[in-house]
């Protein structure tokens, strides 16, 4: 277990949820002292003891809302049990299904308090503190969305926009300061989240194929906190999936116009999924040799907090 892994402090919001909980366990094997928030206090405990379990202090914090005062009272009980914190991990999420017309006002605003709103002050408080100490890292989960939108979640697409180009811009404010902001942007993730998403449609949802496991966006997540990036994308990068929409053209258009369940509730072809493989392969050289060019420019620093000292 390396030195530079061992005995940090970890605030991780959104902790109860499958990505949460899978970078809390990955953490507390390399040793990680946690700090785990969540509105939901049962899956909290069985994760605080399963960590515990790997021989690490893991102290668990409801929250009662996004607002300023549960982010604030969060950095503070951080502080109080370990002294200071290493890195904050803004986690929280949720999904909501609708059209621009039939998405109840409530909704739509709770879905942007709960992704945007929470990160803002998630962001706030874990920077104060990090300005205190001269160092700290900050990661903010988002999506592949804002790359690539999808109709019927405008709400969604909205938020996790507004999650990236906010990280961007306290990013920019933040250099040279000894705080590392960083976005993970994941593609679709297996959680059982899509059958219980606010949904106003009469659609089954799930995730559109590649859907990716909760533990490889923890590794992402555990690489930028070793060495710090601007920007991680966890599955295919978002220019795989614009040139394939390009290549796909109108007629790719038209199907999901007509049928907009096949896009949105993974009841996919089994002749549509032969061709998206097909375009897979045929970008993947192109993929890899621009996300390959482009990681030297993204990156923020040669390491970060967790390296081996």
């Amino acid at each position: 277990m390396s030195r530079g892994w061992k005995n940090r402090v970890v605030v991780i919001t959104g902790a109860s949820n499958d990505t949460g909980r899978a970078t809390a366990r990955a953490l507390a094997r390399k040793g990680v002292q946690l700090v785990l928030a969540s509105r939901r206090e049962a899956p909290l405990g069985d994760l605080v003891r399963e960590c515990e379990a790997l021989g690490v202090r893991a102290l668990p914090v409801h929250l009662d809302g996004a607002g300023a005062d549960s982010a604030q009272a969060l950095a503070w009980e951080a502080v109080r049990a370990f002294g200071h914190f290493d890195a904050w991990i803004n986690n929280a999420g949720d999904y909501l299904t609708g059209s621009l017309e039939e998405t109840p006002d409530d909704a739509f605003r709770q879905l942007l308090e709960t992704h945007f709103l929470g990160t803002v002050q998630g962001t706030r408080a874990a920077v104060a503190w990090f300005r205190r100490q001269g160092y700290g890292t900050l990661v903010n989960v988002s999506s592949s969305q804002p790359g690539v939108t999808a109709p019927f979640v405008s709400a969604y697409a909205a938020s996790r926009h507004a999650v990236r180009g906010f990280t961007a811009s306290v990013r920019q404010e933040l250099l040279g300061t000894g705080i590392h902001v960083c976005t993970v942007m994941p593609a679709a993730v297996d959680t059982p989240l899509w059958h219980h998403t606010a949904n106003y449609t009469d659609w089954r949802l799930g995730p559109e194929e590649p859907v990716h496991a909760p533990e490889r966006v923890a590794r992402a997540i555990l690489r930028v906190l070793r060495e710090p990036q601007a920007e991680v994308q966890v599955g295919p990068p978002v220019r795989t999936w614009r040139g394939l929409a390009r290549i796909a053209g109108a007629r790719q258009a038209d199907r999901e116009r007509q049928a907009p369940t096949a896009a949105l509730c993974g009841e996919v072809s089994s002749r549509r999924k032969r061709t998206l493989r097909r375009l897979l392969v045929a970008g993947g050289v192109l993929a890899t040799v621009a996300f390959l060019g482009g990681r030297q420019a993204r990156s923020i620093s040669p390491s970060g907090l967790f390296t081996h000292s």
